[in-house]
């Protein structure tokens, strides 16, 4: 759920690794700060620091419950503007869109913007699937899939803000999608119940898992055999989108990451005029 540079503010959810750098985050609330205005977009700085919050606290009993192995797989570094000093693979782990910028993730550019058309035909919808939103947000992309896996197919739609998911369940039931389901995750576990997932998507928001590791593991045990997990991430590799780096990811910097798991590439769609769309399967 990455914000432009161009676009509205948005809100840091640090993680308790990056405790020096919170103070900071909480003054300018700039995670994804804009070169232009948003009109309508912008909230107050006190519902920032009071969304930030919240979101810290629900971090902490995570932090709390990691085995020693946590030590060793993050590292923590001087926090950025953008980041939450913690680092995994070689790079910082960026801080997350909070759910006051909701109204950015539904703009009326977007379609456009990110061509959500041809993201719909890289996921190679079908009948009967399930597939989970992880970091849905809004439902922005559930409620466009939703329709693509029926009759018989699922939709569930993941977020671990609360506040997103009393608004995934509000625009599907607005939009008369009963195969849509809103459920709360943890931010180390999307809590699927094993074996259930035919596809994982996650839109602009992988960079942002303050556990990648974990959220991996959990997915993993939730995927099929064969079932497929699609990374869309940001080029990093293009320096015309107008994201900030942090929240961008290189094709190479996905692989690696997920290289850690039973997971074969499939195939990258590089179409997408923003984002590219990194797929793979999970070993049978």
């Amino acid at each position: 759920m990455s914000i432009t540079l161009q676009e509205t503010r948005a809100f840091a959810v640090p993680d308790l690794s990056a405790a020096a750098g919170v103070l900071k985050q909480l003054d300018d609330c700039a995670v994804h700060a804009p070169k232009r205005n948003l009109a309508g977009a912008a909230v107050s700085r006190c519902a920032c620091r009071r969304g930030t919050l919240a979101a810290l606290l629900l971090a902490a009993s995570a932090v709390l419950a990691q085995p020693v192995a946590f030590a060793e797989r993050y590292s923590p570094v001087p926090a950025s503007a953008d980041g939450i000093g913690k680092r995994y693979m070689g790079r910082e782990i960026s801080a997350v869109m909070g759910w006051q910028g909701a109204a950015w993730l539904e703009r009326e550019e977007r379609g456009r913007e990110e061509r959500t058309d041809l993201l719909l035909a890289a996921l190679a919808l079908r009948p009967g699937m399930v597939v989970a939103d992880i970091g849905a947000g809004t439902g922005y992309l559930s409620r466009r899939m939703a329709p693509a896996v029926m009759p018989g197919g699922k939709i569930w739609a993941v977020d671990v803000q609360p506040e997103m998911v009393s608004l995934l369940q509000a625009g599907a039931k607005r939009s008369g999608l009963a195969q849509i389901e809103a459920r709360l995750g943890a931010v180390d576990d999307v809590k699927l119940p094993a074996g259930s997932v035919d596809l994982a998507v996650m839109v602009d928001v992988y960079h942002e898992l303050a556990y990648p590791h974990e959220v991996m593991t959990s997915l993993m045990t939730a995927l099929k055999p064969g079932g497929r997990v699609v990374f869309v991430e940001y080029k990093a590799e293009d320096p015309r989108v107008p994201i900030k780096p942090l929240h961008k990811m290189s094709e190479a910097q996905i692989k690696r990451e997920a290289a850690v798991f039973a997971l074969d590439w499939e195939r990258t769609v590089a179409t997408l005029p923003w984002q590219h769309v990194v797929i793979f399967r999970k070993r049978d």
